[in-house]
């Protein structure tokens, strides 16, 4: 037959498929970026339970039950929260055997990336570490600092509400 030589198999592809295949390569590469953000973020491998209502952390610590145990967050801060200044976090837990404790804070509104902060257990029992809300670009930006705690039979989370103001003095 003539015409049908191997050299044929080798026959340029038109630069509409090109685009058609690098917009799909494009696509599954968001997808996946997607996929792992979620995975990152444990959002669904925790059972969440709710705060206690009408909690300010900017007042205080802020509590929550934990199936049959609690937890308490505290922000050390006692007055408005502001962007960018280091906040010194504890987290008191009771009738919870942890593994670990992370806190995460995620804008509410708005998806300002995944900010996580692993705690270490202290002497005292309670886990401590550092923590930081990034800027804002609202002036009044409302964030969820989300408690993450490990324990042997899964992770159990609270997440308590609180806003940052950025023209904060």
């Amino acid at each position: 037959m003539p015409g049908s030589s191997a050299s044929d198999t080798a026959v340029s592809r038109p630069p509409l498929v090109r685009l058609l295949v690098l917009l799909t390569l494009g696509t599954v590469a968001v997808a996946l970026w997607f996929l792992a953000s979620h995975l990152l973020r444990d959002a669904g491998q925790v059972r969440w339970y709710p705060e206690a209502a009408g909690c300010e952390l900017a007042a205080g610590p802020c509590e929550a039950a934990l199936g049959d145990g609690r937890l308490a967050l505290d922000l050390g801060v006692r007055g408005e929260i502001r962007a960018l200044e280091r906040l010194p976090l504890v987290v008191r837990l009771e009738g919870v055997a942890a593994e670990g404790v992370t806190v995460d804070f995620v804008g509410r509104n708005m998806d300002m990336g995944l900010h996580r902060y692993p705690l270490r257990r202290d002497a005292d029992g309670r886990y401590r570490g550092e923590g930081q809300i990034p800027i804002c670009t609202e002036a009044v930006m409302p964030w969820r600092a989300r408690v993450i705690v490990e324990t042997a039979d899964g992770k159990l989370g609270s997440g308590f509400d609180f806003t940052v103001e950025r023209g904060a003095p």
